[in-house]
């Protein structure tokens, strides 16, 4: 049973200068539950007090059997002894990982960091990974925690990266039923809120980087985010990065500057000026590129990436230009982790990923795709990739965006549909406290009226169905954002919603 004495909390907290003073007297006290939820606390809990605390909250996590309270603040009317912290967020991320036995240390890990394509990333590498360690791989990535297993160890997910708590909790979990490896996404909001302070990986891949979660509540700049998701590179053994994103010259010196040149991979897509400052390991080129066969050369370059042994042709099972990247980062890293060009091969050829170009064919109407491309990056890949597959037909996009957050991604949404669009359907994505159609104006705002026929319609549902019913044959419909989401966020609650691939699911059978 999980377990940690207070001796050794404070041992843990001097080493890393968080503790600013401890309120017990016995050190030898253990507790045998951490929470920062007062509704999930039982006997003889250590209660942490995190985020847009309340005092009530430690009120209620007393009367439930709460033993002693970790804070950045003290409180005089407490009933029970505080452990006080100067950052609660690092306190918890360290606290939770002892408290576990460390299983970060029991499951060698990937993670994925970037703009876009760490979801995608992190299933084809799961995919791969599951060939090598019989199905033996955990998951933490935006849509799905699996842990296990049984249908029981796979949840849906709330956040890109956990709360610490969490995150150990499910590595633990994981660790417990059999799992060998994990795949994980990492968010730049991770290390802005310190939820993996003190985890290490022993691949970090840094995928690409554009601006994105810039405004309210997220980062104040570009340069925030930037530094922020390099953190990544900083706590991996091994750093895998992307020659053909931007910022490569900040991000490489960023990996250098604590990882071994012979540690650090760099791939990219096969082009004729090759001449880079920095030695590319691996290069890919398409053989095929359409909306039903996708298929890349990987050429090993460098010696090291040569003892990989994966150079080959590939066939990738999720359509899209800019998947090839993701896929040829996910053969790197699975064969750093053991797999071999079979399993990289049955991988790439047999990944699925839950929201993310899920193609519903209808016979007298459009194509639909419901992806979650969510900011430019995302959108402009899918749409751009689209319009150049069938230019003949009529791209519709149906979209919105969220509300408190993410305000920088309504410039962006705007110009993706501007550039590959023909119609778009502006309408309610997670609107939070926003009026959704003021959210919807400020992306019109960057969309091109005299060529995109433009429409809002606040309903989500009601405009998935025009866009789809009023498609013919040939055309295309994209509808962007929210996936397999069963919830729209409004006014601080999580409002039932059937999800966008249910609604075309049963639009397309009543076709």
């Amino acid at each position: 049973m999980a377990q940690i004495t207070v001796n050794e909390i404070l041992t843990l907290l001097n080493e890393h200068h968080l503790l600013l003073d401890s309120q017990f007297s016995s050190l030898s006290y253990s507790f045998d539950q951490i929470a920062y939820n007062s509704k999930l606390v039982t006997e003889n809990c250590l209660f942490f007090c995190k985020g847009n605390f309340k005092a009530a909250y430690l009120d209620d996590a007393q009367r439930r059997g709460a033993k002693a309270y970790m804070s950045e603040t003290a409180y005089s009317n407490a009933e029970i002894p505080g452990i006080i912290v100067n950052n609660i967020q690092k306190a918890m991320s360290l606290v939770s990982a002892a408290f576990f036995g460390f299983p970060q240390n029991q499951l060698p890990t990937i993670a994925y960091t970037g703009t876009k394509g760490k979801t995608t990333s992190a299933y084809f590498t799961k995919a791969i990974l599951d060939r090598t360690y019989q199905r033996k791989v955990a998951l933490s990535s935006t849509i799905n925690t699996v842990v296990g297993l049984e249908q029981k160890d796979v949840v849906k997910s709330n956040l890109t990266t956990p709360e610490s708590l969490d995150l150990f909790t499910n590595m633990h979990r994981a660790v417990e039923n059999g799992m060998n490896h994990l795949v994980m996404e990492v968010s730049s909001q991770a290390y802005k809120k310190n939820r993996v302070y003190g985890l290490h990986y022993d691949v970090g891949v840094f995928l690409n980087i554009s601006p994105d979660h810039i405004g309210r509540n997220e980062h104040p700049t570009f340069a925030d985010y930037l530094h922020c998701k390099e953190q990544l590179l900083v706590n991996s053994d091994t750093c895998v990065l992307n020659a053909d994103g931007t910022h490569l010259t900040d991000i490489y010196y960023t990996a250098k500057a604590t990882t071994q040149p012979d540690n650090i991979y760099i791939y990219g897509r096969q082009r004729a000026d090759q001449e880079t400052d920095y030695p590319i390991d691996f290069d890919y080129r398409s053989v095929e590129d359409s909306l039903t066969e996708n298929q890349i050369v990987l050429t090993a370059i460098t010696e090291k990436a040569k003892r990989l042994g994966i150079d080959g042709v590939y066939r990738i099972g999720i359509p899209g230009d800019y998947n090839e990247g993701n896929a040829v980062a996910s053969a790197i890293t699975s064969a750093l982790m053991g797999a071999k060009p079979a399993d990289v091969a049955y991988g790439l050829a047999h990944t699925t990923v839950p929201g993310r170009m899920e193609i519903y064919q209808t016979q007298s109407h459009g194509t639909i795709y419901v992806d979650y491309a969510h900011n430019y990056g995302s959108l402009h890949s899918v749409l751009d990739f689209l319009k150049k597959q069938a230019p003949n037909g009529k791209v519709t996009v149906i979209t919105g965006s969220t509300g408190d957050k993410g305000i920088d991604r309504r410039e962006g949404l705007g110009k993706a549909i501007s550039e590959s669009a023909d119609q778009a359907y502006l309408t309610t994505d997670d609107p939070a406290t926003e009026d959704p159609k003021a959210i919807a104006a400020e992306i019109a705002d960057h969309i091109d009226q005299t060529r995109v026929n433009l429409e809002y319609i606040a309903d989500r549902k009601a405009a998935i169905t025009k866009a789809v019913t009023e498609s013919k044959k040939g055309d295309l419909v994209v509808v962007a954002g929210k996936g397999h989401d069963n919830y729209q966020k409004i006014n601080g609650q999580n409002v039932p919603y059937e999800g966008d691939a249910t609604i075309v699911q049963n639009l397309v059978k009543g076709l």
